[in-house]
Protein backbone atom coordinates (compact mmCIF):
# COMPACT_ATOMS: atom_id res chain seq x y z
CA UNK A 1 0.00 0.00 0.00
CA UNK A 2 1.26 3.57 -0.63
CA UNK A 3 0.25 5.96 2.50
CA UNK A 4 0.94 10.01 0.71
CA UNK A 5 0.90 11.40 4.31
CA UNK A 6 3.48 9.51 5.62
CA UNK A 7 5.82 10.27 1.95
CA UNK A 8 5.05 13.70 2.40
CA UNK A 9 5.98 13.75 5.65
CA UNK A 10 9.25 12.74 5.09
CA UNK A 11 9.28 14.54 1.81
CA UNK A 12 8.79 18.20 3.82
CA UNK A 13 11.49 17.02 6.67
CA UNK A 14 14.07 17.37 4.12
CA UNK A 15 12.52 20.21 2.54
CA UNK A 16 13.61 21.93 5.87
CA UNK A 17 17.07 21.23 5.51
CA UNK A 18 19.55 23.02 3.20
CA UNK A 19 22.34 22.63 0.76
CA UNK A 20 25.57 22.58 2.00
CA UNK A 21 28.25 22.34 -0.58
CA UNK A 22 29.47 25.17 -3.00
CA UNK A 23 27.36 27.49 -4.85
CA UNK A 24 24.49 25.20 -3.14
CA UNK A 25 25.18 26.05 0.37
CA UNK A 26 22.40 27.65 1.93
CA UNK A 27 19.72 26.84 -0.88
CA UNK A 28 16.86 24.69 0.38
CA UNK A 29 16.84 21.50 -0.25
CA UNK A 30 14.26 20.98 -2.62
CA UNK A 31 14.39 17.04 -4.06
CA UNK A 32 15.49 16.49 -7.90
CA UNK A 33 12.56 14.48 -9.37
CA UNK A 34 14.95 11.06 -9.00
CA UNK A 35 15.25 12.17 -5.33
CA UNK A 36 11.84 12.70 -4.52
CA UNK A 37 10.61 9.18 -6.03
CA UNK A 38 12.92 7.56 -3.58
CA UNK A 39 11.92 8.83 -0.87
CA UNK A 40 8.77 8.39 -1.35
CA UNK A 41 8.42 4.99 -2.63
CA UNK A 42 10.72 4.08 0.97
CA UNK A 43 8.72 6.44 3.16
CA UNK A 44 5.72 5.73 1.85
CA UNK A 45 5.35 2.29 0.84
CA UNK A 46 3.70 0.75 4.23
CA UNK A 47 2.46 -2.86 4.92
CA UNK A 48 -1.00 -3.74 6.40
CA UNK A 49 -0.06 -3.15 9.72
CA UNK A 50 0.77 0.57 8.74
CA UNK A 51 4.98 -0.20 8.73
CA UNK A 52 7.31 0.62 6.20
CA UNK A 53 7.50 -2.55 3.47
CA UNK A 54 11.31 -1.38 2.80
CA UNK A 55 13.68 -1.88 5.62
CA UNK A 56 16.67 -2.02 2.78
CA UNK A 57 16.92 0.07 -0.23
CA UNK A 58 20.13 0.12 -2.21
CA UNK A 59 20.78 3.20 -4.12
CA UNK A 60 23.82 2.95 -7.10
CA UNK A 61 24.52 6.49 -8.66
CA UNK A 62 27.74 8.25 -10.80
CA UNK A 63 29.61 10.66 -8.34
CA UNK A 64 28.93 14.24 -8.23
CA UNK A 65 25.28 13.42 -8.33
CA UNK A 66 24.45 14.94 -4.39
CA UNK A 67 24.82 11.67 -3.36
CA UNK A 68 26.25 12.81 0.07
CA UNK A 69 23.49 15.59 0.43
CA UNK A 70 20.83 12.93 -0.06
CA UNK A 71 22.95 10.15 2.77
CA UNK A 72 23.05 12.81 5.35
CA UNK A 73 19.34 14.16 4.97
CA UNK A 74 18.22 10.23 5.21
CA UNK A 75 20.12 9.90 8.58
CA UNK A 76 18.61 13.26 10.46
CA UNK A 77 15.52 12.10 8.65
CA UNK A 78 15.79 8.73 10.72
CA UNK A 79 17.47 10.23 13.66
CA UNK A 80 15.00 13.25 13.76
CA UNK A 81 11.78 12.85 12.10
CA UNK A 82 10.89 8.91 12.44
CA UNK A 83 9.03 9.27 15.23
CA UNK A 84 11.31 6.63 17.18
CA UNK A 85 12.39 6.79 20.64
CA UNK A 86 15.94 6.02 21.36
CA UNK A 87 16.79 5.87 17.60
CA UNK A 88 20.27 4.46 16.78
CA UNK A 89 21.59 5.82 13.09
CA UNK A 90 24.75 4.72 12.09
CA UNK A 91 26.70 6.37 8.91
CA UNK A 92 29.21 3.92 7.99
CA UNK A 93 31.76 3.70 5.27
CA UNK A 94 35.35 2.34 4.31
CA UNK A 95 37.22 4.04 7.28
CA UNK A 96 36.18 6.62 9.39
CA UNK A 97 37.18 9.45 6.80
CA UNK A 98 34.68 8.55 4.32
CA UNK A 99 32.16 7.76 6.93
CA UNK A 100 32.83 11.40 8.21
CA UNK A 101 31.91 13.25 4.87
CA UNK A 102 28.31 12.51 5.59
CA UNK A 103 27.94 13.30 9.11
CA UNK A 104 29.93 16.79 8.25
CA UNK A 105 27.58 17.22 6.09
CA UNK A 106 24.44 16.15 8.50
CA UNK A 107 26.12 18.75 10.82
CA UNK A 108 26.22 21.90 7.94
CA UNK A 109 22.46 20.74 7.54
CA UNK A 110 21.54 20.98 11.07
CA UNK A 111 23.91 24.82 11.36
CA UNK A 112 21.41 26.07 8.90
CA UNK A 113 18.66 25.02 10.39
CA UNK A 114 17.54 26.60 13.92
CA UNK A 115 14.75 24.10 14.95
CA UNK A 116 17.55 21.07 14.54
CA UNK A 117 20.27 23.40 15.77
CA UNK A 118 18.05 23.83 19.22
CA UNK A 119 17.17 20.44 19.49
CA UNK A 120 20.26 18.48 18.75
CA UNK A 121 23.98 18.05 21.13
CA UNK A 122 26.88 17.14 18.92
CA UNK A 123 29.76 15.04 20.73
CA UNK A 124 32.25 15.79 17.65
CA UNK A 125 35.20 13.79 19.52
CA UNK A 126 33.20 10.88 19.13
CA UNK A 127 31.31 11.71 15.93
CA UNK A 128 27.85 11.60 17.31
CA UNK A 129 24.52 13.85 17.23
CA UNK A 130 22.04 12.91 19.64
CA UNK A 131 18.92 14.71 19.29
CA UNK A 132 17.30 15.32 22.53
CA UNK A 133 13.05 15.23 22.12
CA UNK A 134 13.70 11.35 21.34
CA UNK A 135 17.16 10.80 22.88
CA UNK A 136 18.14 9.69 19.78
CA UNK A 137 21.15 9.66 17.90
CA UNK A 138 23.22 9.53 15.24
CA UNK A 139 26.74 7.91 15.14
CA UNK A 140 29.57 7.67 12.25
CA UNK A 141 31.21 3.85 12.30
CA UNK A 142 33.85 2.22 10.09
CA UNK A 143 35.07 -0.42 8.89
CA UNK A 144 36.49 -2.48 12.46
CA UNK A 145 32.98 -4.51 12.76
CA UNK A 146 34.12 -6.83 15.73
CA UNK A 147 33.60 -3.97 17.98
CA UNK A 148 30.34 -3.42 16.56
CA UNK A 149 27.64 -6.01 17.94
CA UNK A 150 25.50 -5.70 20.42
CA UNK A 151 24.12 -2.67 18.97
CA UNK A 152 20.00 -1.80 18.35
CA UNK A 153 19.68 -0.31 14.74
CA UNK A 154 16.95 1.67 13.63
CA UNK A 155 18.81 2.86 10.20
CA UNK A 156 22.39 2.43 9.05
CA UNK A 157 23.66 4.64 5.85
CA UNK A 158 26.06 2.77 4.26
CA UNK A 159 28.11 5.51 1.90
CA UNK A 160 30.24 4.49 -1.01
CA UNK A 161 29.74 0.56 0.26
CA UNK A 162 32.06 -0.40 -2.92
CA UNK A 163 34.63 0.46 -1.12
CA UNK A 164 34.35 -2.30 2.23
CA UNK A 165 36.69 -4.45 2.09
CA UNK A 166 35.45 -7.14 2.80
CA UNK A 167 31.49 -8.01 4.30
CA UNK A 168 31.91 -7.59 7.79
CA UNK A 169 30.72 -4.06 8.90
CA UNK A 170 28.04 -4.93 6.28
CA UNK A 171 27.01 -8.38 8.09
CA UNK A 172 27.20 -7.37 11.66
CA UNK A 173 25.20 -4.00 10.81
CA UNK A 174 22.58 -5.88 8.67
CA UNK A 175 22.00 -9.24 9.90
CA UNK A 176 19.75 -9.20 12.71
CA UNK A 177 21.26 -6.02 14.36
CA UNK A 178 17.77 -4.21 13.51
CA UNK A 179 15.22 -7.19 15.10
CA UNK A 180 14.13 -5.05 17.94
CA UNK A 181 12.70 -2.23 15.74
CA UNK A 182 9.30 -2.32 14.00
CA UNK A 183 10.71 -0.15 10.87
CA UNK A 184 14.16 -0.42 10.87
CA UNK A 185 16.05 0.99 7.13
CA UNK A 186 19.79 -0.02 5.87
CA UNK A 187 20.12 2.92 3.26
CA UNK A 188 22.97 1.77 0.61
CA UNK A 189 24.25 4.65 -1.12
CA UNK A 190 27.47 3.86 -3.54
CA UNK A 191 28.65 4.27 -6.99
CA UNK A 192 29.67 1.39 -9.29
CA UNK A 193 33.27 -0.43 -8.52
CA UNK A 194 35.42 -2.89 -9.64
CA UNK A 195 35.24 -6.01 -7.38
CA UNK A 196 32.91 -8.35 -8.48
CA UNK A 197 33.26 -10.95 -5.39
CA UNK A 198 32.87 -7.87 -3.04
CA UNK A 199 29.53 -7.04 -0.88
CA UNK A 200 28.58 -4.49 -2.89
CA UNK A 201 28.86 -6.07 -5.98
CA UNK A 202 26.73 -8.88 -4.35
CA UNK A 203 23.99 -6.36 -3.77
CA UNK A 204 23.98 -4.92 -6.89
CA UNK A 205 23.54 -7.99 -8.52
CA UNK A 206 20.55 -8.66 -6.52
CA UNK A 207 19.08 -4.95 -7.17
CA UNK A 208 19.83 -5.43 -10.87
CA UNK A 209 18.00 -8.84 -10.75
CA UNK A 210 14.60 -7.64 -8.96
CA UNK A 211 14.65 -4.50 -11.41
CA UNK A 212 14.89 -6.69 -14.34
CA UNK A 213 12.52 -9.65 -12.93
CA UNK A 214 14.40 -12.35 -11.98
CA UNK A 215 13.93 -12.53 -8.21
CA UNK A 216 11.40 -10.96 -6.08
CA UNK A 217 12.03 -9.65 -2.98
CA UNK A 218 9.27 -6.84 -0.96
CA UNK A 219 11.58 -6.02 1.60
CA UNK A 220 14.25 -4.76 -0.62
CA UNK A 221 14.10 -1.54 -2.96
CA UNK A 222 16.88 -0.66 -5.83
CA UNK A 223 17.78 1.77 -7.64
CA UNK A 224 20.23 1.71 -10.25
CA UNK A 225 21.79 4.91 -12.49
CA UNK A 226 24.19 3.86 -14.80
CA UNK A 227 25.07 3.14 -18.58
CA UNK A 228 24.26 -0.42 -19.73
CA UNK A 229 27.64 -1.95 -20.99
CA UNK A 230 25.90 -2.01 -24.75
CA UNK A 231 25.27 1.63 -24.21
CA UNK A 232 27.92 4.21 -26.10
CA UNK A 233 29.85 5.67 -23.21
CA UNK A 234 30.55 8.67 -25.82
CA UNK A 235 27.51 9.77 -26.11
CA UNK A 236 25.85 12.37 -24.21
CA UNK A 237 22.47 10.78 -24.05
CA UNK A 238 24.09 7.76 -22.15
CA UNK A 239 25.40 10.59 -19.73
CA UNK A 240 22.14 12.30 -19.04
CA UNK A 241 20.66 8.48 -19.15
CA UNK A 242 23.10 7.41 -15.75
CA UNK A 243 23.45 10.83 -14.38
CA UNK A 244 20.10 12.17 -13.50
CA UNK A 245 21.16 15.31 -11.80
CA UNK A 246 22.72 16.60 -14.77
CA UNK A 247 22.51 20.03 -15.81
CA UNK A 248 21.87 20.33 -12.01
CA UNK A 249 24.54 19.68 -9.55
CA UNK A 250 26.69 18.64 -12.01
CA UNK A 251 27.77 20.48 -15.38
CA UNK A 252 28.18 19.19 -18.77
CA UNK A 253 31.40 20.65 -19.50
CA UNK A 254 33.14 19.25 -16.50
CA UNK A 255 31.56 15.67 -18.00
CA UNK A 256 33.01 16.57 -21.74
CA UNK A 257 36.72 17.76 -20.23
CA UNK A 258 36.54 14.11 -18.19
CA UNK A 259 35.34 12.26 -21.36
CA UNK A 260 38.04 13.81 -23.74
CA UNK A 261 40.69 12.98 -21.01
CA UNK A 262 39.52 9.54 -21.08
CA UNK A 263 39.04 9.53 -24.82
CA UNK A 264 43.09 9.37 -25.05
CA UNK A 265 43.48 7.08 -21.94
CA UNK A 266 42.46 4.08 -21.42
CA UNK A 267 43.31 3.99 -17.77
CA UNK A 268 41.13 6.97 -17.68
CA UNK A 269 38.19 5.34 -19.61
CA UNK A 270 37.49 2.84 -16.96
CA UNK A 271 37.58 5.87 -14.10
CA UNK A 272 35.55 7.77 -16.65
CA UNK A 273 32.99 4.47 -16.72
CA UNK A 274 33.01 3.68 -13.28
CA UNK A 275 32.76 7.29 -11.45
CA UNK A 276 30.78 9.10 -14.37
CA UNK A 277 28.61 6.43 -16.19
CA UNK A 278 28.64 4.00 -12.80
CA UNK A 279 29.55 1.17 -14.46
CA UNK A 280 31.54 -2.03 -12.80
CA UNK A 281 35.07 -2.18 -14.81
CA UNK A 282 37.15 -5.25 -14.11
CA UNK A 283 40.43 -3.44 -12.76
CA UNK A 284 42.52 -0.15 -13.30
CA UNK A 285 43.15 -1.05 -16.69
CA UNK A 286 41.51 -3.08 -18.72
CA UNK A 287 42.84 -4.94 -22.27
CA UNK A 288 40.19 -4.98 -24.74
CA UNK A 289 38.53 -2.35 -25.80
CA UNK A 290 35.34 -3.39 -25.17
CA UNK A 291 33.32 -0.73 -27.37
CA UNK A 292 35.33 -1.85 -30.44
CA UNK A 293 34.87 -5.58 -29.36
CA UNK A 294 30.92 -5.01 -29.96
CA UNK A 295 31.84 -3.42 -33.20
CA UNK A 296 33.23 -7.54 -34.23
CA UNK A 297 29.49 -8.48 -33.22
CA UNK A 298 29.32 -9.29 -37.06
CA UNK A 299 26.26 -12.69 -37.65
CA UNK A 300 27.22 -15.67 -38.25
CA UNK A 301 26.26 -18.47 -41.05
CA UNK A 302 27.01 -21.89 -38.95
CA UNK A 303 26.15 -23.44 -42.47
CA UNK A 304 28.00 -21.86 -44.97
CA UNK A 305 31.31 -22.86 -42.69
CA UNK A 306 30.47 -26.49 -43.25
CA UNK A 307 33.09 -28.21 -44.67
CA UNK A 308 36.05 -24.83 -43.93
CA UNK A 309 39.03 -25.29 -42.83
CA UNK A 310 39.40 -23.91 -39.42
CA UNK A 311 41.79 -24.33 -36.37
CA UNK A 312 40.55 -24.90 -32.50
CA UNK A 313 42.26 -24.14 -29.44
CA UNK A 314 40.88 -25.49 -26.37
CA UNK A 315 41.48 -24.78 -22.70
CA UNK A 316 40.95 -27.57 -20.07
CA UNK A 317 41.03 -25.28 -16.98
CA UNK A 318 40.51 -27.56 -14.39
CA UNK A 319 37.58 -30.45 -14.33
CA UNK A 320 35.16 -28.09 -11.74
CA UNK A 321 35.65 -24.80 -13.84
CA UNK A 322 34.61 -23.66 -17.75
CA UNK A 323 36.63 -25.72 -20.39
CA UNK A 324 36.54 -23.75 -23.75
CA UNK A 325 37.14 -24.42 -26.93
CA UNK A 326 37.34 -22.26 -29.88
CA UNK A 327 37.19 -22.60 -33.80
CA UNK A 328 39.23 -19.79 -35.96
CA UNK A 329 37.86 -20.14 -39.44
CA UNK A 330 40.45 -17.79 -41.43
CA UNK A 331 40.06 -15.45 -44.38
CA UNK A 332 40.17 -16.85 -48.08
CA UNK A 333 39.90 -13.28 -49.56
CA UNK A 334 40.98 -10.07 -48.09
CA UNK A 335 37.06 -9.16 -47.70
CA UNK A 336 36.62 -11.80 -45.15
CA UNK A 337 37.16 -11.99 -41.90
CA UNK A 338 38.40 -14.37 -39.15
CA UNK A 339 34.99 -16.22 -38.12
CA UNK A 340 35.12 -17.44 -34.12
CA UNK A 341 32.95 -20.05 -33.02
CA UNK A 342 33.01 -20.55 -28.84
CA UNK A 343 32.08 -23.33 -27.40
CA UNK A 344 31.81 -23.66 -23.24
CA UNK A 345 31.06 -26.49 -20.76
CA UNK A 346 30.65 -26.39 -16.95
CA UNK A 347 29.46 -29.55 -15.11
CA UNK A 348 25.44 -29.54 -14.58
CA UNK A 349 25.23 -30.45 -10.60
CA UNK A 350 27.05 -26.84 -9.48
CA UNK A 351 25.68 -24.83 -11.92
CA UNK A 352 23.03 -23.08 -9.47
CA UNK A 353 25.99 -22.80 -6.98
CA UNK A 354 27.89 -21.01 -9.40
CA UNK A 355 25.19 -18.85 -10.29
CA UNK A 356 25.06 -17.93 -6.89
CA UNK A 357 28.36 -17.70 -5.89
CA UNK A 358 29.80 -15.80 -9.15
CA UNK A 359 26.69 -13.87 -9.65
CA UNK A 360 27.22 -14.82 -13.46
CA UNK A 361 24.35 -15.72 -15.47
CA UNK A 362 25.42 -19.41 -15.95
CA UNK A 363 21.76 -20.51 -16.53
CA UNK A 364 20.24 -18.33 -18.40
CA UNK A 365 23.64 -18.44 -20.99
CA UNK A 366 22.70 -22.40 -20.96
CA UNK A 367 19.19 -22.13 -21.63
CA UNK A 368 19.95 -19.88 -24.40
CA UNK A 369 22.51 -22.13 -25.66
CA UNK A 370 25.73 -20.32 -25.26
CA UNK A 371 26.88 -22.92 -22.57
CA UNK A 372 26.46 -26.80 -22.08
CA UNK A 373 26.60 -28.83 -19.40
CA UNK A 374 27.91 -32.23 -19.05
CA UNK A 375 26.92 -34.81 -16.37
CA UNK A 376 28.17 -34.66 -12.78
CA UNK A 377 29.87 -32.22 -10.97
CA UNK A 378 32.99 -31.69 -12.97
CA UNK A 379 33.65 -31.27 -16.20
CA UNK A 380 32.94 -34.58 -18.04
CA UNK A 381 36.11 -35.03 -20.54
CA UNK A 382 34.66 -37.65 -22.52
CA UNK A 383 31.78 -35.84 -23.49
CA UNK A 384 34.14 -32.97 -24.50
CA UNK A 385 35.90 -35.48 -27.18
CA UNK A 386 32.97 -36.95 -28.48
CA UNK A 387 31.66 -33.54 -29.12
CA UNK A 388 35.06 -32.39 -30.90
CA UNK A 389 34.82 -35.36 -32.69
CA UNK A 390 31.65 -34.21 -34.17
CA UNK A 391 32.41 -31.37 -34.94
CA UNK A 392 35.51 -32.80 -36.87
CA UNK A 393 32.73 -34.19 -39.01
CA UNK A 394 31.32 -30.81 -39.67
CA UNK A 395 34.34 -28.59 -40.51
CA UNK A 396 38.03 -29.24 -41.55
CA UNK A 397 39.61 -29.02 -38.09
CA UNK A 398 43.58 -28.59 -39.15
CA UNK A 399 44.93 -28.29 -35.68
CA UNK A 400 43.97 -28.35 -32.28
CA UNK A 401 46.25 -25.90 -30.16
CA UNK A 402 46.16 -26.90 -26.48
CA UNK A 403 47.80 -26.04 -23.07
CA UNK A 404 49.77 -28.46 -21.68
CA UNK A 405 48.56 -28.31 -18.46
CA UNK A 406 45.71 -31.43 -17.38
CA UNK A 407 45.68 -32.17 -20.85
CA UNK A 408 47.63 -35.45 -21.33
CA UNK A 409 45.16 -38.24 -21.57
CA UNK A 410 42.56 -35.70 -23.98
CA UNK A 411 45.41 -35.21 -25.88
CA UNK A 412 46.20 -38.97 -26.80
CA UNK A 413 42.41 -39.68 -27.31
CA UNK A 414 41.99 -36.46 -29.46
CA UNK A 415 45.38 -38.18 -31.17
CA UNK A 416 43.47 -41.20 -31.40
CA UNK A 417 40.65 -39.73 -33.23
CA UNK A 418 42.62 -38.25 -35.90
CA UNK A 419 43.36 -34.82 -34.95
CA UNK A 420 46.35 -33.01 -34.77
CA UNK A 421 46.90 -31.84 -31.60
CA UNK A 422 49.80 -28.82 -30.82
CA UNK A 423 50.81 -27.89 -27.32
CA UNK A 424 50.72 -24.19 -26.79
CA UNK A 425 53.01 -22.46 -24.33
CA UNK A 426 51.41 -20.24 -22.14
CA UNK A 427 54.28 -17.67 -21.74
CA UNK A 428 55.02 -14.48 -23.59
CA UNK A 429 56.85 -16.35 -26.13
CA UNK A 430 53.83 -17.75 -27.51
CA UNK A 431 51.21 -15.52 -26.12
CA UNK A 432 52.22 -12.31 -27.23
CA UNK A 433 52.32 -12.31 -30.76
CA UNK A 434 48.43 -13.80 -31.62
CA UNK A 435 47.67 -11.41 -28.06
CA UNK A 436 48.64 -8.33 -30.02
CA UNK A 437 47.41 -9.67 -32.94
CA UNK A 438 43.88 -10.14 -31.85
CA UNK A 439 43.37 -6.61 -30.26
CA UNK A 440 44.91 -5.14 -34.01
CA UNK A 441 42.39 -7.64 -35.67
CA UNK A 442 39.64 -6.08 -33.32
CA UNK A 443 40.33 -2.70 -33.98
CA UNK A 444 40.42 -3.34 -37.63
CA UNK A 445 37.03 -4.72 -37.55
CA UNK A 446 38.71 -7.75 -39.40
CA UNK A 447 37.16 -10.15 -37.18
CA UNK A 448 33.62 -11.55 -36.70
CA UNK A 449 32.42 -13.67 -33.03
CA UNK A 450 28.66 -13.00 -33.33
CA UNK A 451 28.23 -11.28 -30.03
CA UNK A 452 28.64 -14.64 -28.04
CA UNK A 453 27.56 -13.23 -24.09
CA UNK A 454 30.31 -15.76 -22.66
CA UNK A 455 32.85 -14.55 -24.96
CA UNK A 456 32.46 -11.06 -24.33
CA UNK A 457 32.42 -11.66 -20.82
CA UNK A 458 35.62 -13.29 -20.88
CA UNK A 459 37.41 -10.97 -22.90
CA UNK A 460 36.24 -8.04 -20.58
CA UNK A 461 37.33 -9.91 -17.76
CA UNK A 462 40.91 -10.24 -19.10
CA UNK A 463 44.23 -8.50 -17.39
CA UNK A 464 47.15 -8.41 -19.31
CA UNK A 465 50.68 -8.91 -17.68
CA UNK A 466 53.52 -6.98 -19.68
CA UNK A 467 57.02 -7.57 -19.35
CA UNK A 468 60.25 -5.38 -19.73
CA UNK A 469 60.59 -5.97 -23.94
CA UNK A 470 56.88 -4.98 -23.78
CA UNK A 471 55.80 -8.39 -24.28
CA UNK A 472 52.20 -9.50 -23.04
CA UNK A 473 50.24 -12.25 -22.41
CA UNK A 474 47.04 -12.71 -20.34
CA UNK A 475 47.18 -13.22 -16.42
CA UNK A 476 44.69 -15.65 -15.04
CA UNK A 477 45.67 -14.86 -11.58
CA UNK A 478 45.02 -11.35 -12.08
CA UNK A 479 42.03 -11.38 -14.27
CA UNK A 480 38.84 -10.65 -12.18
CA UNK A 481 36.99 -13.99 -13.55
CA UNK A 482 37.27 -16.52 -16.23
CA UNK A 483 39.03 -15.74 -19.41
CA UNK A 484 39.39 -19.40 -20.62
CA UNK A 485 37.60 -18.85 -23.58
CA UNK A 486 40.27 -15.21 -24.26
CA UNK A 487 42.56 -18.13 -23.78
CA UNK A 488 41.67 -20.88 -26.22
CA UNK A 489 40.54 -17.69 -29.25
CA UNK A 490 44.13 -16.66 -28.74
CA UNK A 491 45.65 -19.65 -29.44
CA UNK A 492 43.68 -20.88 -32.12
CA UNK A 493 44.23 -17.25 -34.03
CA UNK A 494 48.04 -18.32 -33.88
CA UNK A 495 47.41 -21.48 -35.63
CA UNK A 496 45.14 -19.98 -37.99
CA UNK A 497 47.52 -17.47 -38.82
CA UNK A 498 50.33 -18.83 -38.89
CA UNK A 499 49.50 -21.20 -41.51
CA UNK A 500 48.18 -18.59 -43.58
CA UNK A 501 49.86 -19.21 -47.10
CA UNK A 502 51.63 -22.09 -45.91
CA UNK A 503 53.78 -19.24 -43.95
CA UNK A 504 53.85 -17.08 -40.78
CA UNK A 505 52.61 -13.31 -41.00
CA UNK A 506 54.73 -12.94 -38.06
CA UNK A 507 57.85 -13.47 -40.53
CA UNK A 508 56.64 -12.09 -43.06
CA UNK A 509 56.12 -8.81 -41.16
CA UNK A 510 57.23 -8.69 -37.96
CA UNK A 511 55.62 -8.61 -34.76
CA UNK A 512 53.20 -5.50 -34.32
CA UNK A 513 53.78 -3.69 -31.07
CA UNK A 514 50.25 -1.95 -29.86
Amino acid sequence: MYDEKKAQHAVNFINCLKHTKGQWRGVPFDLLPWQDKIIRDIFGTIRDNGYRQYNTAYVEIPKKNGKSELAAAVALLMTCGDNEWGAEVYGCASDRQQASIVFDVAVDMIDQCPALKKRIKPIMSVKRLVYKPTNSFYQVLSAEAYTKHGLNVHAVVFDELHAQPNRDLFDVMTKGSGDARTQPLFFLITTAGNDRNSICYEQHQKALDIIEGRKIDHNFYPVIYGASDDDDWSDEKVWYKANPSLGHTIDIEKVRNAYNSARENLAEENIFRQLRLNQWVKQSVRWMQMDRWAECSFKIDIESLRGRECFAGLDLSSTTDITALVLVFPPRTADEKYIVLPYFWIPRDNLKLRVRRDHVPYDIWEQQGYIKTTEGNVVHYGFIENFIEELGTKFNIKEIAFDRWGAVQMVQNLEGMGFIVIPFGQGYKDMSPPSKELMKLTLEKRIAHGGNPVLRWMMDNIYVRTDPAGNIKPDKEKSTERIDGAIALIMALDRSIRHENKSSVYDERGIIIL
